[in-house]
């Protein structure tokens, strides 16, 4: 079964000579349970697509499909629900609330969540099981991210969305945050499609798309999938 499937897909900000075309009539597939590695440079519709797929934006035109259901027919409260029970966020920025513990930033969302992991079982999954009463100014800056992943699965999403989840870390640091990332994919069969600039990452991906002006320029199947530990930045 895909997880995703758009026919069309066009988002444009704006009109008439001031119009920006973010996407220009995407028709793209992933199937259920694959790491998605989504390249291209800044402006090329890339985020846009995941806040599209992730249901915080509208496209102006074409069709979403998640699994069977037609998510560009939803309603506000329908796309609430979807968000809520389906889909996880990671950010470049972390977001997390500086004056709660990791442990207590991961329970804001198994409070909110129908069917959540132990927030404590979350963080062991990132290998932060050592460090869940520590605040986020007592963690390094791959620590917090990991918190935020943390925070993103708990409430076991079907598919997890990662805007540049590396994009503030040094290599290193980065290669850990990833891991997890390949880890949670292997263990929960969670579709995690992930933003970068780096083209290393590709090495860890089922698929990579290829993007530039709104449109998908090539799709790479990997028929061997490196692990995040054995790429080089």
């Amino acid at each position: 079964m895909h997880a995703f499937k758009t026919i069309g897909l066009t988002k444009v900000y704006g009109e008439g000579e001031a119009a920006v075309h973010a996407l220009r009539g995407v028709d793209l597939e992933i199937p259920e349970g694959e790491l998605v590695v989504l390249l291209g440079a800044s402006g090329s519709g890339k985020s846009t697509l995941l806040n599209i797929l992730g249901g915080l934006d509208h496209p102006s035109d074409g069709q979403v499909f998640f699994r069977d259901q037609e998510i560009t027919t939803f309603d506000d409260k329908a796309l609430t629900a979807y968000r809520r029970d389906h889909v996880g966020f990671v950010f470049q920025l972390y977001n997390l609330m500086p004056s709660l513990t990791a442990h207590e930033n991961v329970d804001l969302v198994t409070e909110i969540s129908r069917d959540p992991m132990l927030a404590e079982e979350a963080l062991e999954m990132v290998g932060l099981g050592d460090r869940m009463d520590h605040f986020p100014a007592q963690l390094s800056g791959g620590e917090q991210q990991r918190v935020a992943i943390a925070r993103a699965i708990a409430k076991r999403p079907t598919v997890l969305f990662c805007d540049e989840p590396t994009g503030a870390l040094d290599s290193k640091t980065g290669i850990v945050v990833l891991q997890a990332l390949q880890d949670i994919n292997r263990t929960l069969n969670t579709t995690i499609i992930v933003i970068t600039h780096a083209m290393a990452t590709a090495a860890l991906a089922d698929r990579v798309i290829m993007f530039g002006d709104g449109r998908i320029k090539d799709v790479r199947l990997n028929e061997k999938k490196l692990a995040a530990d054995q790429i080089e930045w």
